[in-house]
């Protein structure tokens, strides 16, 4: 079984994590947990004349790193083994996207983000995830 667990280091993305954790054991088999951050992309516009290429990439890399570590220390702390990614792009599109090229079982997520314009019910990216995902979508609010 492949787990995808999109995380931005919210609290309701570590809520997600918990939850995973406290339910892993009822799976029949160890499942293959992939973390994935998806970093907005920065409007490249004039930002290229003043930052490089290198400089841009090494900035992505530093913030999705910094955004899994907490659920990483969860997940570690927990004896899970896991595979980090950290990509760049619209986030509903691009964890439906991995989700569909990993060939994973479940998408495991929280239903709220970083995101300061989410829906009052539950996250635009959460609602869109549903609408676009090759497999389930466990949320966690």
């Amino acid at each position: 079984m492949k787990i995808l667990l999109p995380a931005d280091g919210s609290p309701c993305s570590l809520r997600a994590v918990d939850q995973l954790i406290a339910t892993i054991d009822c799976l029949r088999e160890v499942p293959e947990i992939h973390l994935l951050h998806v970093h907005l992309p920065i409007p490249i516009g004039r930002v290229q004349a003043h930052v490089g290429k290198d400089t841009l990439h090494a900035y992505y890399l530093e913030e999705g790193q910094a955004q899994l570590l907490a659920a990483q220390q969860k997940l570690d702390a927990a004896g899970r083994f896991h595979t980090t990614h950290i990509h760049i792009g619209q986030p509903p599109e691009v964890i439906c996207k991995m989700a569909g090229e990993l060939g994973c079982d479940l998408i495991v997520m929280g239903t709220h983000g970083r995101n300061p314009l989410a829906g009052l019910v539950m996250g635009s990216v959460a609602t869109r995830v549903l609408h676009l995902a090759p497999c389930p979508v466990l949320l966690v609010k």
